[in-house]
């Protein structure tokens, strides 16, 4: 017997597991091809190493000084620091001599170093511009001035400066409050010297 568009039971059977076949056969490809790409992902290697190298500043400080004939500001770093950045800029367009050293403490914090020589007042505004007075920062290191960034500002949280005899030192820093003012004693170490 057939049915009114002439297909046999046999026939009407035949199709309809055919559709489902197609629905289950689209299923296993699709898991499948997550198990293809998980086994991907356990698999491939990943370089969970830090990419950025410690800098052996103290050598490129040593460097620098022996040119310039300038004493450059390379504290002994407390435990768990490390400098990822050194850098001694002796042509600049302004006349200005730079020394910049970058520390990474243990717990990613940062505090940049900057030593300037031959500054003058327009370069010192330029360095502090958008930064405003820190009234949270303790005043027990003299001669330092302790700024954070304005409102409109998008820099580190905080912007220590010292200047003495024409020279310039600035510090920026995501650590806190203290460990800052343990550079600030490091750096006044470096400069009695």
């Amino acid at each position: 017997m057939s049915d009114p568009q002439g297909k046999t039971p046999a026939e009407d059977s035949a199709a309809k597991h055919r559709a489902k076949q197609t629905v289950v056969n689209l299923i296993l490809s699709i898991i499948a091809t997550l198990g293809i790409v998980l086994i991907t992902i356990l698999i491939v290697p990943r370089d969970d190493s830090n990419r950025i190298k410690p800098v052996d500043y103290l050598a490129v400080a040593a460097g620098a000084e022996s040119s310039s004939k300038l004493n450059l500001i390379a504290p002994e770093l407390p435990e768990g620091w490390w400098a990822n950045q050194a850098r001694w800029s002796s042509a600049s367009s302004d006349g200005v001599l730079v020394w910049k050293v970058g520390f990474v403490g243990p717990d990613n914090q940062y505090i940049g170093l900057t030593q300037a020589f031959k500054v003058n007042p327009t370069w010192v505004a330029l360095r502090t511009q958008g930064f405003e007075n820190d009234p949270t920062a303790t005043n027990s290191i003299p001669d330092w001035k302790f700024l954070r960034p304005d409102a409109n500002t998008d820099a580190d949280p905080y912007l220590w400066t010292l200047e003495r005899d024409g020279n310039f030192v600035s510090l920026t820093s995501t650590a806190s409050l203290e460990e800052l003012a343990i550079f600030a004693s490091l750096v006044e170490q470096e400069l009695a010297k």
